[in-house]
């Protein structure tokens, strides 16, 4: 009896231990099609609200650069109505000038086209040469400019498509109505502009008029008339493509028959409102690259059980076999595992450098904000500049008024300096260093902080070198901190009753420029460079100031620091490395109040 009980004892256990095997792995294929279900999902839900936010900030941008365009026109009408040269033209009869005057304000301003018609609607003078001697006395913006006592816009459909954007007002000399100019807006740029970013962008007029669009057949057609252009997939296709792809989303609205996710903004103008479509495209692609890595990690677990299983089979046909044939067997082995370990690496590497380029894209949403607070400045400053041209207008100084456009276009030249040099925050730049002289770069910016600072009245005390400060690095970022070091002092000082600031440039074994204000000093300097990091009220500011003119400063071989004054107020110090030896040996001082 003893020898059946030994014979029944061993196969009993394989039964059990089998059992076992078989319910673990069971389990683990539950466990990995859970994992990667809830995974899908969250992922999915986390990147599509990252993809909107994102969207939600450009529809701002776009319409707040539409809107800027507008105004800016506008007041290029009211001026022009207003400028003696058009005036005195009309009255005499005489336009051998007027064109040429036009091309010198189109040059100025950025207008696409500028028309002006005599009182019976002939256009007796235009940038666009090819226009003199049309009539427009029938046309909508003649006419109602005529019978309206300020700027007119109107939008008024091309021959060729799409439509022109345009402001007129009459001009007149006392009662008499002597003619009508008119500005075309270009507005046809910025649907360029939006092609290269979103998947499709259109605006619409208060009547729910196409009048922008990246489509060019989108054009005077409302949203369904357009949207009804773009072909679909039929709905079959749609229910075999939500099938087969795991991260497939609800699309808002279908464009050239891709899902897409729909948003739409108001802009502050006639009832106008902007919307644009964004594609699901990076929100797939960065899910299906972390949901590759779970079912890469599941696999591998899978791959491992097996092996396991496979061995232990091994070993109970090895005990049959020569100990030269299990040698032989285990090497083979060996090397497969090898193998496949090499191919998981591979596979995990390419995954890492995915998800290293996924990090590289979130970037650009901390430089949307930086761009948004470096160019407050130059805005406050147009602004400025606008109003006193209008003033100077007003009071038949059109030659000091071309000086305050002049200036205009050197702030937007320089706004758009300040975008390129932004990326270098998220990114190094590459540019090539140059010699600077530090007495020169604070003239600019102090001729750049000159209307805040006059507003202000505040007291500005000036010691320079003799002799010129030179370092090595680029104008304009050194401009920009300087910049950012004189706004920070102009806003410490809102709350004293006499406001004053103290600048000193010193050469020595390093260039440092030293900016005093007498407010009420800073509370916390540990966390005074840090990204968002401000003591301002909502609104007035986003902490990146400060930040991105250390990283300048760092960048450039030198630092950046902060302390209390012993008296008042604080005390921002910037250092250099200095070019020469020789430079700043005498020192004169300039005091100056505003």
């Amino acid at each position: 009896m003893e020898p059946s009980s030994h014979s029944t004892e061993p196969n009993q256990a394989p039964r059990s231990v089998g059992w076992r095997v078989r319910l673990a792995l069971v389990l683990l294929i539950v466990a990995a099609v859970v994992t990667v279900f809830f995974t899908n999902r969250l992922l999915t839900n986390q990147f599509t609200e990252t993809t909107r936010n994102r969207a939600e900030l450009r529809l701002a941008l776009y319409s707040g650069n539409l809107q800027s365009e507008l105004r800016q026109n506008a007041i290029v009408a009211q001026l022009l109505a207003r400028d003696p040269a058009l005036i005195g033209a009309l009255n005499a009869g005489d336009y051998q000038r007027s064109t040429r005057r036009l091309i010198s304000f189109v040059e100025e301003t950025g207008a696409a086209n500028l028309l002006l018609m005599d009182n019976d609607g002939r256009a007796v003078a235009a940038t666009d040469r090819n226009r003199l001697g049309t009539n427009h006395r029938t046309d909508p913006f003649f006419l109602d400019a005529l019978r309206a006592n300020g700027t007119l816009f109107t939008v008024a459909p091309r021959e060729a498509g799409g439509f022109s954007f345009i402001y007129s007002r009459k001009i007149t000399a006392g009662t008499e109505v002597l003619g009508v100019i008119a500005v075309e807006v270009d507005l046809q740029k910025f649907e360029e502009a939006w092609a290269g970013i979103s998947a499709a962008v259109f605006v619409t007029n208060s009547e729910g008029q196409i009048i922008l669009a990246t489509e060019p057949r989108w054009r005077g057609r409302t949203e369904e008339e357009a949207l009804a252009q773009q072909t679909p997939q039929s709905a079959i296709e749609r229910a075999i493509r939500a099938t087969a792809d795991w991260t497939a989303l609800p699309p808002d609205a279908y464009v050239q028959g891709e899902g897409v996710m729909r948003l739409e903004g108001r802009i502050p103008f006639r009832g106008w409102r902007i919307t644009s479509f964004t594609t699901y495209e990076s929100v797939r692609e960065r899910v299906n690259g972390v949901l590759a890595l779970e079912i890469m990690g599941f696999a591998l677990l899978l791959a491992l059980a097996f092996y396991a299983l496979n061995r232990r089979s091994a070993l109970r046909l090895a005990l049959s076999t020569r100990e030269s044939a299990e040698l032989r067997h285990l090497n083979i082995q060996l090397q497969q595992e090898v193998a496949e370990r090499k191919r998981v690496q591979e596979d995990l590497a390419v995954a890492e450098q995915t998800l290293e380029q996924s990090s590289k894209l979130a970037a650009l949403g901390e430089m949307s904000a930086a761009v948004s607070h470096e160019l407050n400045q130059p805005l406050a400053a147009m602004k400025t500049y606008l109003a006193g041209a209008r003033l100077l207008l007003r009071r038949n100084r059109p030659d000091e008024a071309v000086v305050s456009f002049g200036r205009i276009d050197d702030l937007i030249e320089r706004m758009g300096a300040i975008t390129r040099q932004l990326k270098s925050y998220a990114r190094k730049g590459q540019d090539a260093l140059s010699p600077v002289n530090m007495g020169d770069a604070l003239a600019s910016s102090l001729s750049m902080m000159e209307p805040q600072l006059r507003q202000r009245r505040v007291q500005i005390n000036r010691v320079l070198p003799s002799g010129p400060v030179e370092v090595m690095g680029d104008r304009l970022r050194i401009e920009q901190v300087m910049v950012n070091l004189l706004r920070n002092a102009i806003d410490a000082t809102k709350t004293v009753r006499a406001p004053q600031i103290d600048i000193m440039l010193s050469a020595g074994e390093t260039a440092t420029l030293t900016v005093r204000d007498n407010g009420p000093g800073i509370e916390d300097l540990d966390a005074l460079f840090e990204p968002f990091y401000t003591t301002k009220q909502p609104g007035d500011g986003v902490g990146l100031g400060l930040a991105i003119s250390s990283g300048i400063v760092n960048d450039l071989g030198g630092r950046l620091t902060a302390r209390n004054s012993t008296s008042e107020g604080a005390v921002f110090e910037m250092q250099l490395p200095i070019m020469g030896a020789d430079a700043g040996n005498g020192a004169r001082k300039i005091e100056a109040a505003e």
